[in-house]
């Protein structure tokens, strides 16, 4: 029985991983949005561009560790398509700047806490990198950057950490 269930469960993961893709493909340079929708699945957010562009962001967390921007022009043909969660990106998140602006460059972020004492949240993103990292921004409660840096995400902690909090 245990053995059926698994086979079951198996290939509904196949075919639930085929339905879409991870990453724009190579060639998706002057599809139509709605090729890279059927190819990718629905994005999160779809940004109206000035000039008369949309933006369609995937995010492929919380987990996951990049989030793809994919910009089409007028006619609704992909212009341009990058993996957004960079240090690039990252060191142009700055105090100050509002949140929206954040979104606008990052996208949505894979995990939002809550601070104490109504401080405001931080936001994380996991992001490709050798160390064990992701980048946190601390939104302040008027809506602006209070920091951001470096930290490490929960799953990089060792055995007895939680020991210590």
């Amino acid at each position: 029985m245990r053995a059926a269930v698994a086979c079951c469960l198996a290939s509904l993961l196949v075919v639930l991983t085929a339905c879409s893709a991870y990453a724009p493909p190579a060639d998706s340079m002057g599809k139509s949005g709605d090729q890279i929708v059927s190819q990718m699945g629905p994005p999160e957010t779809r940004r109206t561009l000035d000039g008369g562009g949309t933006r369609l962001e995937f995010p492929r967390g919380p987990a996951g560790v990049h989030t793809w921007f994919v910009t089409l022009d007028a006619a609704g043909r992909v212009v341009r398509s990058e993996q957004v969660l960079t240090e690039r990106n990252f060191l142009q998140v700055n105090p100050g700047m509002p949140q929206d602006e954040v979104r606008y460059l990052l996208g949505r972020p894979g995990e939002v806490s809550v601070l104490g004492r109504s401080r405001g949240v931080v936001w994380s993103y996991r992001y490709e990198n050798s160390s064990c990292l992701w980048f946190q921004v601390e939104i302040a409660q008027d809506r602006t950057v209070r920091s951001a840096g470096y930290g490490e995400p929960p799953e990089c902690r060792g055995p007895d950490a939680s020991a210590f909090e």
